[in-house]
Protein backbone atom coordinates (compact mmCIF):
# COMPACT_ATOMS: atom_id res chain seq x y z
CA UNK A 1 0.00 0.00 0.00
CA UNK A 2 -0.39 2.18 -1.92
CA UNK A 3 -0.44 -0.07 -4.95
CA UNK A 4 -2.00 1.40 -8.49
CA UNK A 5 -5.12 2.56 -7.77
CA UNK A 6 -4.58 4.31 -5.04
CA UNK A 7 -0.79 6.03 -6.61
CA UNK A 8 -2.96 6.93 -9.88
CA UNK A 9 -5.69 8.71 -7.29
CA UNK A 10 -3.01 10.76 -5.72
CA UNK A 11 -1.40 11.64 -9.55
CA UNK A 12 -4.60 12.97 -10.74
CA UNK A 13 -5.47 15.20 -8.25
CA UNK A 14 -1.49 16.61 -8.24
CA UNK A 15 -2.24 17.00 -12.30
CA UNK A 16 -5.27 18.80 -11.30
CA UNK A 17 -3.93 20.92 -8.41
CA UNK A 18 0.04 21.54 -9.19
CA UNK A 19 0.32 21.50 -12.52
CA UNK A 20 1.63 24.90 -13.55
CA UNK A 21 3.03 26.08 -10.26
CA UNK A 22 6.87 26.88 -9.34
CA UNK A 23 8.63 24.97 -7.01
CA UNK A 24 10.68 28.11 -4.82
CA UNK A 25 12.21 26.54 -1.96
CA UNK A 26 12.26 22.89 -0.16
CA UNK A 27 12.59 21.71 3.37
CA UNK A 28 13.80 18.56 3.81
CA UNK A 29 13.06 17.56 7.71
CA UNK A 30 13.83 13.69 7.39
CA UNK A 31 16.38 13.23 4.49
CA UNK A 32 16.71 9.14 4.70
CA UNK A 33 13.77 9.38 2.14
CA UNK A 34 15.95 10.73 -0.25
CA UNK A 35 17.61 8.28 -2.92
CA UNK A 36 20.80 9.57 -5.24
CA UNK A 37 20.90 12.72 -4.04
CA UNK A 38 21.66 14.41 -0.70
CA UNK A 39 19.02 17.28 0.54
CA UNK A 40 21.60 20.43 -0.88
CA UNK A 41 21.62 18.77 -4.19
CA UNK A 42 17.59 18.16 -4.33
CA UNK A 43 17.26 22.35 -3.70
CA UNK A 44 19.49 23.53 -5.99
CA UNK A 45 17.97 21.02 -9.24
CA UNK A 46 14.53 21.57 -8.29
CA UNK A 47 14.45 25.13 -7.02
CA UNK A 48 13.03 27.69 -9.94
CA UNK A 49 11.54 24.25 -11.57
CA UNK A 50 7.90 24.31 -12.79
CA UNK A 51 5.94 21.26 -12.22
CA UNK A 52 4.66 20.67 -16.20
CA UNK A 53 2.62 17.41 -15.02
CA UNK A 54 2.23 14.94 -12.32
CA UNK A 55 1.30 10.65 -13.82
CA UNK A 56 1.77 7.73 -12.54
CA UNK A 57 4.38 4.50 -13.29
CA UNK A 58 3.68 1.44 -11.74
CA UNK A 59 3.23 1.77 -8.15
CA UNK A 60 5.24 5.45 -7.93
CA UNK A 61 4.05 9.34 -8.84
CA UNK A 62 6.29 10.96 -11.16
CA UNK A 63 6.12 15.11 -11.09
CA UNK A 64 7.91 16.09 -14.76
CA UNK A 65 9.74 19.43 -14.01
CA UNK A 66 10.19 21.95 -16.12
CA UNK A 67 13.87 21.21 -16.23
CA UNK A 68 13.36 17.72 -17.78
CA UNK A 69 14.06 16.35 -14.59
CA UNK A 70 11.79 13.59 -12.79
CA UNK A 71 10.73 13.49 -9.45
CA UNK A 72 9.96 10.28 -8.69
CA UNK A 73 8.19 9.05 -4.75
CA UNK A 74 7.24 5.46 -3.96
CA UNK A 75 5.06 5.71 -1.08
CA UNK A 76 5.19 2.50 0.27
CA UNK A 77 3.57 1.88 3.51
CA UNK A 78 2.75 5.04 5.07
CA UNK A 79 3.86 7.67 2.72
CA UNK A 80 1.31 10.48 1.10
CA UNK A 81 1.36 13.47 -1.00
CA UNK A 82 -0.47 16.17 0.69
CA UNK A 83 -1.27 19.56 -0.52
CA UNK A 84 -1.03 22.40 2.33
CA UNK A 85 -3.10 25.22 1.90
CA UNK A 86 -2.62 26.14 5.03
CA UNK A 87 -5.62 23.84 6.43
CA UNK A 88 -3.58 20.90 6.65
CA UNK A 89 -3.71 19.32 10.36
CA UNK A 90 -0.73 19.25 12.26
CA UNK A 91 -0.69 15.72 12.73
CA UNK A 92 -0.06 15.13 9.62
CA UNK A 93 2.73 18.03 9.00
CA UNK A 94 3.99 16.03 12.25
CA UNK A 95 5.24 13.45 9.48
CA UNK A 96 6.47 15.65 6.43
CA UNK A 97 9.97 14.27 5.53
CA UNK A 98 10.15 16.87 2.67
CA UNK A 99 7.83 19.91 1.65
CA UNK A 100 8.08 21.66 -1.65
CA UNK A 101 6.83 24.99 -1.16
CA UNK A 102 5.18 26.54 -4.43
CA UNK A 103 4.86 30.06 -5.48
CA UNK A 104 1.42 30.62 -4.79
CA UNK A 105 1.77 30.13 -1.29
CA UNK A 106 0.63 26.25 -0.92
CA UNK A 107 3.46 23.66 0.07
CA UNK A 108 3.48 19.88 -0.94
CA UNK A 109 4.39 17.97 1.72
CA UNK A 110 5.67 14.09 0.70
CA UNK A 111 4.40 12.73 4.65
CA UNK A 112 5.68 9.71 5.84
CA UNK A 113 5.44 7.65 8.87
CA UNK A 114 7.44 4.91 9.28
CA UNK A 115 9.93 6.44 6.31
CA UNK A 116 10.00 3.58 4.37
CA UNK A 117 9.08 5.58 1.00
CA UNK A 118 11.62 7.43 -0.99
CA UNK A 119 12.25 10.87 -2.96
CA UNK A 120 14.16 10.58 -6.12
CA UNK A 121 14.92 12.97 -8.29
CA UNK A 122 16.11 11.48 -11.72
CA UNK A 123 17.14 12.36 -15.01
CA UNK A 124 14.85 11.65 -18.10
CA UNK A 125 17.39 9.23 -19.06
CA UNK A 126 17.53 7.92 -16.05
CA UNK A 127 14.52 7.46 -15.10
CA UNK A 128 13.80 5.62 -18.75
CA UNK A 129 16.52 2.91 -17.75
CA UNK A 130 14.16 3.04 -14.25
CA UNK A 131 10.76 2.19 -16.09
CA UNK A 132 12.11 -0.02 -18.64
CA UNK A 133 12.71 -2.54 -15.88
CA UNK A 134 9.23 -2.70 -14.72
CA UNK A 135 6.53 -4.62 -16.16
CA UNK A 136 3.36 -3.88 -18.12
CA UNK A 137 0.82 -1.39 -17.38
CA UNK A 138 -3.05 -3.57 -16.52
CA UNK A 139 -4.91 -0.19 -17.37
CA UNK A 140 -2.83 0.39 -20.87
CA UNK A 141 -3.96 -0.97 -23.80
CA UNK A 142 -1.32 -3.60 -24.83
CA UNK A 143 -2.37 -5.37 -21.30
CA UNK A 144 -4.61 -8.43 -23.53
CA UNK A 145 -5.41 -10.87 -22.05
CA UNK A 146 -2.91 -12.60 -24.43
CA UNK A 147 -0.21 -10.70 -23.31
CA UNK A 148 -1.28 -11.82 -19.65
CA UNK A 149 -1.75 -15.67 -20.53
CA UNK A 150 2.07 -15.23 -22.21
CA UNK A 151 3.25 -14.28 -18.67
CA UNK A 152 1.69 -16.76 -17.23
CA UNK A 153 2.45 -19.98 -19.80
CA UNK A 154 5.66 -20.47 -18.93
CA UNK A 155 5.90 -20.12 -14.89
CA UNK A 156 5.42 -22.81 -12.21
CA UNK A 157 5.63 -19.58 -8.79
CA UNK A 158 2.04 -19.40 -7.75
CA UNK A 159 0.07 -17.31 -10.15
CA UNK A 160 -0.86 -14.55 -7.29
CA UNK A 161 2.90 -14.39 -6.95
CA UNK A 162 2.89 -13.48 -10.93
CA UNK A 163 0.71 -11.02 -10.79
CA UNK A 164 2.64 -9.43 -7.82
CA UNK A 165 5.84 -9.20 -9.42
CA UNK A 166 7.05 -6.01 -10.90
CA UNK A 167 8.90 -7.16 -13.40
CA UNK A 168 6.14 -8.36 -15.34
CA UNK A 169 2.88 -6.27 -14.44
CA UNK A 170 3.10 -2.96 -12.72
CA UNK A 171 1.01 -1.40 -9.76
CA UNK A 172 -0.93 -4.74 -8.49
CA UNK A 173 0.35 -5.37 -4.82
CA UNK A 174 -1.24 -7.83 -2.27
CA UNK A 175 -4.81 -6.40 -2.06
CA UNK A 176 -6.10 -6.58 -5.64
CA UNK A 177 -4.06 -9.71 -6.15
CA UNK A 178 -6.92 -10.95 -3.53
CA UNK A 179 -9.38 -9.64 -5.12
CA UNK A 180 -8.71 -10.26 -8.98
CA UNK A 181 -8.24 -13.79 -8.57
CA UNK A 182 -11.53 -14.30 -5.99
CA UNK A 183 -13.54 -12.48 -8.96
CA UNK A 184 -12.61 -15.08 -11.35
CA UNK A 185 -12.64 -17.90 -9.43
CA UNK A 186 -8.73 -18.91 -9.47
CA UNK A 187 -6.92 -20.25 -6.39
CA UNK A 188 -3.69 -17.65 -5.48
CA UNK A 189 -1.34 -20.54 -4.88
CA UNK A 190 -1.88 -22.80 -8.45
CA UNK A 191 1.08 -22.67 -10.42
CA UNK A 192 0.52 -19.85 -12.99
CA UNK A 193 1.65 -22.16 -16.07
CA UNK A 194 -1.62 -24.30 -15.34
CA UNK A 195 -4.07 -21.15 -15.89
CA UNK A 196 -5.81 -22.35 -19.47
CA UNK A 197 -6.21 -19.05 -22.02
CA UNK A 198 -9.88 -18.81 -20.55
CA UNK A 199 -8.93 -18.76 -17.29
CA UNK A 200 -6.04 -16.31 -18.64
CA UNK A 201 -8.84 -14.15 -19.34
CA UNK A 202 -10.91 -14.23 -17.13
CA UNK A 203 -8.26 -13.17 -14.70
CA UNK A 204 -7.40 -10.32 -16.75
CA UNK A 205 -11.02 -8.86 -16.81
CA UNK A 206 -10.81 -9.01 -13.21
CA UNK A 207 -7.54 -7.52 -13.05
CA UNK A 208 -9.04 -4.62 -15.06
CA UNK A 209 -12.18 -4.33 -13.45
CA UNK A 210 -11.30 -4.29 -9.58
CA UNK A 211 -8.50 -1.74 -10.40
CA UNK A 212 -11.01 0.69 -12.21
CA UNK A 213 -13.43 0.52 -9.69
CA UNK A 214 -11.09 1.29 -7.31
CA UNK A 215 -9.97 4.41 -8.46
CA UNK A 216 -13.28 4.98 -9.01
CA UNK A 217 -13.63 4.84 -5.40
CA UNK A 218 -10.38 6.39 -4.66
CA UNK A 219 -8.56 3.85 -3.49
CA UNK A 220 -8.50 1.52 -0.47
CA UNK A 221 -7.98 3.23 3.39
CA UNK A 222 -7.22 0.40 5.70
CA UNK A 223 -5.08 3.08 8.28
CA UNK A 224 -2.51 5.39 6.57
CA UNK A 225 -3.15 5.94 2.72
CA UNK A 226 -4.81 9.45 2.23
CA UNK A 227 -5.22 11.40 -1.28
CA UNK A 228 -3.40 14.33 -2.00
CA UNK A 229 -6.41 16.37 -0.28
CA UNK A 230 -5.75 14.11 2.84
CA UNK A 231 -9.06 12.46 2.33
CA UNK A 232 -9.84 8.37 2.50
CA UNK A 233 -10.57 5.88 -0.32
CA UNK A 234 -13.91 4.28 0.35
CA UNK A 235 -13.11 1.37 -1.75
CA UNK A 236 -12.67 -0.82 1.24
CA UNK A 237 -16.42 -0.93 1.61
CA UNK A 238 -16.24 -2.92 -1.98
CA UNK A 239 -13.62 -5.36 -0.61
CA UNK A 240 -14.73 -9.16 -1.42
CA UNK A 241 -11.86 -10.84 0.06
CA UNK A 242 -9.03 -8.77 1.38
CA UNK A 243 -9.36 -8.50 5.31
CA UNK A 244 -11.85 -10.55 5.10
CA UNK A 245 -10.63 -14.33 6.38
CA UNK A 246 -13.05 -16.13 8.46
CA UNK A 247 -16.12 -14.14 6.88
CA UNK A 248 -18.97 -15.76 4.35
CA UNK A 249 -17.91 -15.48 0.55
CA UNK A 250 -19.81 -13.26 -1.28
CA UNK A 251 -20.43 -15.38 -3.90
CA UNK A 252 -21.49 -18.54 -2.18
CA UNK A 253 -21.70 -17.98 1.39
CA UNK A 254 -18.65 -20.60 2.38
CA UNK A 255 -16.06 -19.25 5.16
CA UNK A 256 -13.29 -17.27 3.49
CA UNK A 257 -9.77 -19.15 4.24
CA UNK A 258 -6.82 -16.60 5.14
CA UNK A 259 -3.34 -17.70 5.06
CA UNK A 260 0.08 -16.45 4.56
CA UNK A 261 1.24 -19.71 2.93
CA UNK A 262 1.89 -17.66 -0.83
CA UNK A 263 4.99 -16.35 -0.50
CA UNK A 264 4.41 -15.49 3.21
CA UNK A 265 1.74 -12.47 2.28
CA UNK A 266 -1.26 -12.34 3.75
CA UNK A 267 -3.77 -14.63 1.15
CA UNK A 268 -7.79 -14.44 1.79
CA UNK A 269 -9.84 -17.14 -0.73
CA UNK A 270 -12.89 -18.89 -1.05
CA UNK A 271 -11.66 -22.83 -1.21
CA UNK A 272 -14.98 -23.48 -2.27
CA UNK A 273 -14.98 -21.16 -5.37
CA UNK A 274 -11.57 -20.29 -6.38
CA UNK A 275 -10.24 -23.61 -7.96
Amino acid sequence: MPELPETETIARDLDRAVSGATIVDVVVSRSDVLRELPASRLAERVIGATIVRSWRRAKLVVLDLSTDERLVVQPRFTGALLIDDGALPDEERRYSTVAFLLDDGRALHYRDIRRLGTVTLMSAPRFAAYSAKLGAEPLDPGFTAEHLSALLRDRRQAVKKVLMDQRLVAGIGNIYANEALWRAGVDPSRAARTLSPREAGALHDAVVQVLQASIAARGTSFRDYRDASGARGSFVEQLAVYGRGGEPCRRCGARLVETHAVDGRTTVLCAHCQS
